[in-house]
């Protein structure tokens, strides 16, 4: 699991999905991605300005701007970030910045080392992601002052963080099959399920302010397609009837409607549902100015989803949860014994 995950997740959920990502790369690292369309500020350009000072190791604005890069790699095709989100991305990433740096702090005081080997790694994997020589020494240029030997310093403090936090949170967060088990065991109720239905319809809808004339028209109408609908036995038929006649948003998907829970379906709809057998082609029903025909698809008693239903969600959410814990105490350990400056 990405050690970001947290502070982007909550990030992205106020931002179109077409427009954040979750990073999966090394931190402090960053190749330009591709862009799609949204509406952005202008970007503003690093100066190598301090933003903020960890243990007296100062860190400036393109530190920052390079995790907001992370947040939203469209930026810089874009000249700017999401307007009205900037100072959102801003502060997430600043937080990233500090969490790193202190992460490395402890990963150094710890004495971690990574091989050179695995360094040469990591640099050739990067450096692949280029499509050529020109592109990576432009990248070099813009974000790591021409220098390799950067470059290579900046590969291998990712590479630590990252064991680092393997150790500190990925392995301790690991939850086995029987935790989750008894999880399902212990929470029963959580996995408990109303009764589900599936119908589909076909509909006929006048305006509300349509004249008589043209309400009887439609009434005529829907009793005409419901001498058709009536001798229907499969889905395919009555839906190939919807497809064609119905007028409701339903009709793009043979008047399907999936799966249900009965306690979200509307009284009236649901008493004409409770009455029908499956496959069972209703009458014509008619609400305010509209007319409808259902059938019934499916049922679902009301019961608990098993577990082997929920398992692999399951685990993967309380993992998660268990991470996120895990990253929350990492962080505030580590600033309660450290002096983190906001400049």
């Amino acid at each position: 699991m990405n050690y970001r995950m947290g502070i982007i997740v909550a990030l992205a959920a106020t931002i179109s999905m077409g427009q954040a990502q979750v990073a999966s790369h090394s931190p402090a690292l960053q190749k330009p991605a591709s862009p799609e369309a949204g509406l952005t500020s202008a970007i503003v350009q690093p100066t190598g300005k301090p933003v903020v000072r960890v243990n007296g190791i100062t860190l400036t604005d393109r530190d920052l701007l390079r995790e907001m890069m992370t947040i939203f790699p469209y930026a810089r095709t874009h000249n700017g970030f999401p307007k009205g989100q900037e100072g959102m991305i801003r502060q997430g990433a600043l937080q990233m910045v500090e969490f790193e740096e202190l992460v490395y702090q402890e990963a150094t005081r710890h004495q971690m080392i990574v091989p050179p080997q695995k360094v040469n790694k990591a640099v050739g994997a990067f450096r692949s992601n280029f499509q050529s020589e020109e592109e990576f020494q432009q990248y070099l240029k813009s974000e790591m002052n021409g220098s390799i030997e950067q470059f290579r310093k900046s590969v291998r403090r990712s590479l630590l963080i990252e064991a680092f936090l393997k150790s500190q949170l990925d392995l301790p967060s690991r939850v086995t099959t029987a935790e989750t088990q008894d999880f399902y065991t212990k929470n029963s109720k959580l996995f408990m399920h109303p009764e589900q239905i599936q119908f589909q319809t076909i509909s006929v809808m006048p305006p509300e302010n349509a004249s008589k004339d043209v309400k009887e028209k439609a009434r005529r109408h829907m009793n005409e397609v419901w001498e058709q609908a009536r001798m229907t036995t499969t889905y395919e038929q009555f839906g190939l009837l919807a497809e064609k006649y119905s007028e409701d948003d339903f009709r793009v998907d043979m008047g399907n409607h999936k799966m249900v829970s009965r306690t979200e379906i509307p009284d009236p709809v649901a008493k004409i549902l409770d009455a029908m057998k499956l496959g069972q082609v209703s009458n014509v029903s008619q609400f305010g100015p509209y007319y409808v025909i259902f059938r019934v698809e499916a049922r679902k008693p009301a019961g608990r989803t098993s577990f082997e239903q929920v398992r692999v969600k399951l685990q993967g959410d309380l993992q998660k949860e268990k991470y996120n814990k895990l990253r929350s105490n990492l962080d505030k350990k580590l600033r309660a014994t450290s002096k983190v400056e906001e400049l």
